[in-house]
């Protein structure tokens, strides 16, 4: 059999074989409106409140005005080909995604959608959720937040001056394709950096999401945009004042663990070693991380509150940062409904203002301290010197 013959019979094996075609909507799905979970358990749900929350996270009243203010940016629009998914079913299926932690894949055959069809929902809608509640429920911070902020860990904790609790959480991710061990960290596990500074009523103030696993909260943190604000004083931070009933002016500042590099405005516990010996330097260590705990809690209150984080995030990097972003603003918002402390209903309306001076004053007498200074007149404050 010479190759012109070779050639003529391949051609008519590639003729005669049967090409698979490309359905475009599954005969599942093409029964969405029939039995799909949208239109059969979803009305169901919102008539029994407990089984509503405990499905979406939410009440029904938190669900219809969440939807009322990211409707118009989520819908989409009529073809002659297929109708869209409405918008309440679109924020429906992703608070079930981060509700749940269940995959892509359960949602679609429970929803009766496409699986891909479900990415694109969770990414756009997080998108939007982020967007949209950001300016209300983390917005910018203003001298008078910080002021409110400090005031507030000082009557709940005790610690003056303080103008948050900040640390990193580990949030598990699939290794992502060609990333090498960027985001590989000391728990063995692939993951991205939630990097937060927490209020006293476990209300995320500041965050920065997508750091490196391997790097340390200290390193993600002074590489952040709100860490290098911090350090070029231009986050509107407050004059330093008097720790209460002494003549001691100190800086307003973050408490973290022993990860984060001491500074003006960032203090952080003794070394065992060196408390274990001194009392006073204990006493220091035991109200600080008291006080520190609240963003330990709040990490768990997220977690507990949307099982996405209980299971590696089956995501893109740039699609768990927006799942990430989506649910720290929905912990802001439920916390400002369901904790009715004039506090956090201050937070959500404060008004911006101009600092610009108060920077200017905050680089000409913070940045001159050291924190070993800072940290000591913390230390004499907890153990009643210098008083009045």
């Amino acid at each position: 059999m010479n190759s012109d013959e070779e050639e003529v019979l391949l051609l008519l094996a590639l003729i005669d074989s049967p090409v698979k075609k490309r359905i475009w909507i599954h005969d599942i799905n093409r029964q969405h409106r029939i039995h799909g979970e949208f239109h059969t358990l979803y009305p169901r749900l919102r008539l029994d409140e407990d089984r509503f929350f405990n499905a979406f996270r939410m009440t029904t009243e938190n669900f219809d005005e969440i939807l009322n203010m990211i409707k118009e940016n989520i819908s989409k629009s009529f073809t002659k080909y297929r109708e869209p998914i409405c918008p309440e079913e679109r924020l429906a299926i992703t608070l079930r995604f981060l509700a749940s932690g269940d995959s892509f894949r359960c949602i679609a055959n429970s929803y009766r959608v496409g699986c891909s069809t479900v990415a694109e929902i969770v990414d756009e809608v997080c998108d939007v959720i982020w967007t949209t509640l950001q300016p209300i429920y983390m917005k910018p911070p203003t001298e008078e937040m910080w002021n409110l902020t400090s005031e507030e860990f000082y009557n709940m904790w005790q610690f003056p001056n303080c103008l948050g609790s900040i640390d990193g959480k580990h949030v598990t991710i699939v290794c992502p394709p060609n990333s090498g061990s960027n985001y590989f960290c000391y728990l063995k596990k692939f993951s991205v950096v939630l990097m937060a500074i927490v209020g006293p009523h476990y209300n995320f103030l500041c965050i920065d999401v997508g750091g490196f696993g391997k790097n340390s909260d200290g390193g993600i943190f002074e590489n952040s945009v709100m860490g290098r604000r911090f350090n070029n004083g231009t986050m509107n931070v407050p004059r330093p004042k008097l720790l209460p009933r002494t003549n001691d002016v100190t800086p307003h500042v973050l408490i973290g663990d022993e990860a984060f590099r001491l500074q003006a405005h960032v203090m952080k516990p003794f070394n065992q070693r060196v408390s274990r010996v001194d009392r006073r330097k204990e006493e220091y260590n035991k109200r600080l991380c008291r006080a520190r705990r609240v963003v330990e809690n709040a990490f768990g209150l997220l977690a507990q509150k949307w099982r996405i984080y209980f299971k590696p995030m089956h995501l893109k990097v740039s699609s768990a940062k927006k799942v990430i972003k989506a649910t720290c603003v929905l912990h802001n918002y439920l916390r400002s409904k369901t904790c009715n402390t004039p506090y956090l209903q201050n937070m959500y309306f404060t008004t911006q203002q101009n600092n610009a001076m108060n920077n200017e004053y905050q680089n000409f007498e913070t940045l001159q301290l050291s924190g070993d200074r800072v940290r000591t007149q913390f230390v004499n404050f907890f153990n009643g010197g210098s008083r009045i």
